[in-house]
Formats: structure tokens, C-alpha cells, sequence
């Protein structure tokens, strides 16, 4: 299928925001001040297999639409997911009698008009993929086939998956704004189980891109795979100490994911956050920087708008260790008397500046340590910073990765931890919202034997 204005997805745009529209309209008719609307709706297909079977095949389609409407400022909302004209009316009705019933708030209200963007870029988002559940199906056959293949010590598979969708995205509000764009994702994903002797591990691998031809090919990820599944076999414990810690690329994002928490306005006027009161301070070492870039070309984090209408544009939120923003929606922007950044709904393709050429050197830098791979459990606590969580790695002498390590607690405060940020690698990961390579922290409290 190609991608041109012929596309139905097009079609579906332009009746989408019709009803959007709609909505807006009957919402002033009806005594709002205010209103806005959105919709996003997805299809697609999603097949799995395990040990070479056919487990599922599913054609997925969802979709509502939400509007907001504020009479005065009491705000009330309402869904539905039948967009006929009857629908409509009925559903706005229902979020202005929810608005009669809801205290006068000063901050409600849509995002300021100076603010909005009023002629969305194409971010080159769309790149439909007309698969069929076979061509899926011998996706997944392969990747399991490659990952059981690759070694006798891979024993048993948890399946593989692969998913298609398409979907649109429009925004519509009392200001005059109503934009959409259709989006696609596609993916594939494997997991596996090893075993030597009596320990058995399982590990898994996956690709995602915009298009087709930015997925990784299906053997490849099986024996991903099937490769990180052995290299976890007849792990140890370590003793309790205090050490440096390198998380890996794949798993360094979620670091980074706790300061998007830290710095959200709602954390802010909440004073919910360690980070309270940090805006233009050193929260990091120096040699940490993250640039923001929403409008990178088939972006998996790519937007013209954030989820109020708000335009996304180029910043640096940290530099050389400062922080440069807060993350601010239109809400929690009025309650500190700030002004909207373009967040709401989330960041847009954070760009975390590496100082060493990749993993190895990071681990050459570190030493002796360890090398974080796996994390599990959520001790971790944005109002104070504490962070304790188990993980699963690899200890590294001289910079060399020695043998697996299990069983094991790391903790810390994330004050510390980012301030104890030393490299970055240019081991870069690429499949979300923060591509970062590997990080290596000064020191960490683990606990072992």
C-alpha cells in the first residue's frame, strides 16, 4: 500500500475532526465557554506462535473520542465511541451536566491560543504495511526457529509475536485548532528459555519501527534472543558491597524515565518530587546532557503537538548537568505560574549525549563493577528519590564482563545517582521515548550474600 492522500486513513481524518468539530460546536451552543475534543483510534493485526505452533490471530480495533468542555471554570468530560451526530450531541450534553456539578477551578481551561500549533508538520509517521496473518505467522516461526536452533541449551520457547497498526490522531478545541495524523507501528518479539544443568534462564529480544523496513529480520532477533538467554546461564550471587554500576542502554532509559516523573508539573504543584525547586541547578555531573527533539522523522516519539494542541519544539532539558525545564501541561503551567512546555501526554525523543564511543569503553572506564541487564520490582520513590530494585547483570573486572550475576537488590538515592552519572556509551537505544546508551554511576549500594 502506498502512502498518499488516497489512503482511507485520510478519509477517516477528515471525518474524525467533521466530528470533532461537531462536538465543539454543540458544546457552545450548549453554554460552554470552552471545549476540546481528541480522538485517537488504532487496527491492525497481532499473531503469535510458540514452539512452532499458531497460538493467536487477532484483528484489533479501538477508538473513542473525549471531550472536555468548561462553562466558566468548572470542567466536565465525557467519551463515546460512536461518533454519529445523535452520539455526539448526547455525549457533550453529558460532560456539560458533569460540569455543573464540579468546583470552579481558576486553572481549568484550554491551552493558551499563542501556544497552539496551527499548522502540524508531517513527521513522516505513516508507513502502512498491508500484511497478511501468514506473512506474521512465518515472522514468528522464524524468529523461534533461529532462537532454538542457535544452541542445544535453548530448551524451550515463551513464543514469539508480531504486530501491525495503523492509526490516527486528532486534536480539535474552542480556539479554532483541529488537526490529525495517521501514525503506524510494527513489531516483533521473541523469548526463550535456556538451561545447563539444573539453572534455567529465559531472555528475549525485540524490533520496532515506523516501517516495514526498519524492523530488524526475524532470525536476527531470534537469536538475540537466544544469545542473551546463554549469557545468563549459571549466574552467581555476589557478596553485599558498594560498587560502581553500569545499567545497559536497554534498561538506562528507565533512569531517565523517573527524572521525566521528577520534573512533570503535576509532581511540582503537588510538591510530590525531590526534584522540587531544581529549575537552572545541578542535578546531574556535567557530563550529562539531554536534548529534546520532537519532530525527528519517523519518530517512535515524534509529535507535532503534545495531547492538548500545544506545539512540541526543540529544547535541552539538561545541560552540562543543569536542568534547563520543567515539563509543564497547561494545568500545573496555571498552578505555578508558569507556561506550558508542550508535555502534556508526555516527552517527545529525549537525546542523551554520549562521552564514550560505547559499551566497552564505559566498562573499560568503570573498572570493576557491575553491569545491570535486567531489573525488576518498582522500589522506586519520586518523592524522596530512594530507589532500591532487583536486578540481574554481569560482573566486570578490568573491563571485561567475568560471569552472570542473579539475585541480587541495588539501591540508592537518584539525587546521588545522577549526580554519580561518569559515561554515557554511544551504544544508543533507539526503540522509545529516551534513546540513551549505556550509563555508568560512581556507586550503588548492592545487596547479595
Amino acid at each position: 500500500m502506498s502512502k498518499t492522500q488516497q489512503d482511507p486513513i485520510y478519509q477517516q481524518i477528515d471525518d474524525v475532526k467533521q466530528a470533532v468539530s461537531e462536538a465543539l460546536t454543540h458544546a457552545k451552543k450548549l453554554g460552554a465557554t470552552a471545549a476540546e475534543a481528541a480522538m485517537s483510534s488504532t487496527s491492525g493485526l497481532s499473531v503469535s506462535t510458540r514452539m512452532g505452533e499458531v497460538d493467536t490471530i487477532e484483528f484489533n480495533q479501538d477508538g473513542g473520542l473525549g471531550i472536555s468542555v468548561y462553562v466558566g471554570n468548572h470542567k466536565g468530560s465525557a467519551s463515546t465511541a460512536d461518533l454519529s451526530p445523535k452520539a455526539l450531541r448526547s455525549v457533550v450534553e453529558k460532560a456539560v451536566d458533569i460540569a455543573k456539578f464540579t468546583s470552579d477551578d481558576p486553572c481549568n481551561g484550554v491551552a493558551d491560543k499563542a501556544l497552539l500549533e496551527m499548522s502540524p508538520p508531517d513527521l513522516d509517521l505513516y508507513h502502512p504495511w498491508d500484511v497478511s496473518p501468514e506473512e506474521g505467522i512465518e515472522f514468528c516461526l522464524d524468529a523461534e526457529k533461529a532462537a532454538l536452533e542457535f544452541d542445544k541449551r535453548i530448551v524451550n520457547s515463551d513464543g514469539a509475536s508480531f504486530a501491525s497498526h495503523q492509526g490516527l490522531r486528532v486534536y480539535g478545541n474552542s480556539h479554532g485548532l483541529v488537526a490529525g495524523f495517521p501514525r503506524t507501528r510494527h513489531t516483533l518479539s521473541t523469548m526463550v528459555i535456556g538451561q545447563d544443568g539444573e539453572q534455567m534462564q529465559r531472555d528475549s529480544a525485540y524490533t520496532i519501527s515506523r516501517e516495514k523496513n526498519g524492523l530488524k529480520v526475524a532470525e536476527s532477533v531470534g537469536i538475540e534472543a537466544a544469545e542473551s538467554t546463554l549469557a545468563k546461564l549459571n549466574s552467581r550471587k555476589i557478596k553485599t558491597m558498594k560498587t560502581p554500576v553500569v545499567f545497559r542502554a536497554d534498561i538506562a532509559n528507565s533512569l531517565f524515565g523517573h527524572l521525566v516523573s521528577a520534573i512533570g508539573g503535576g509532581a511540582l504543584y503537588r510538591k510530590s518530587t525531590f526534584l522540587l525547586d531544581s529549575l537552572h541547578t545541578q542535578i546531574f555531573n556535567s557530563c550529562v546532557s539531554i536534548k529534546e527533539r520532537p519532530h525527528l522523522l519517523k519518530g517512535l516519539a515524534s509529535s507535532p503537538f503534545d495531547s492538548e494542541g500545544v506545539i512540541t519544539q526543540d529544547r535541552d532539558i539538561i545541560h552540562g548537568g543543569e536542568l534547563q525545564t520543567y515539563l509543564m501541561a497547561s494545568y500545573a503551567a496555571r498552578k505555578l505560574g508558569m507556561t506550558a512546555t508542550g508535555h502534556a501526554g508526555g516527552i517527545h525523543n529525549w537525546l542523551v549525549q554520549r562521552t564514550h564511543d560505547d559499551l566497552c569503553a564505559v566498562l573499560k572506564t568503570m573498572g570493576t563493577g557491575l553491569l545491570v541487564t535486567e531489573l525488576m520490582g518498582q522500589g522506586v520513590n519520586t518523592v524522596t528519590g530512594d530507589y532500591s530494585r532487583g536486578a540481574a547483570g554481569f560482573w566486570v573486572e578490568n573491563g571485561q564482563i567475568q560471569y552472570p550475576v542473579s539475585e541480587i537488590t541495588i539501591a540508592g538515592n537518584l539525587k546521588d545517582m545522577f549526580k554519580g552519572v561518569q559515561a554515557i556509551g554511544g551504544d544508543i537505544e533507539v526503540r522509545g521515548s529516551v534513546q540513551t546508551g549505556s550509563v555508568l554511576i560512581e556507586s550503588m549500594q548492592v545487596a547479595g550474600e
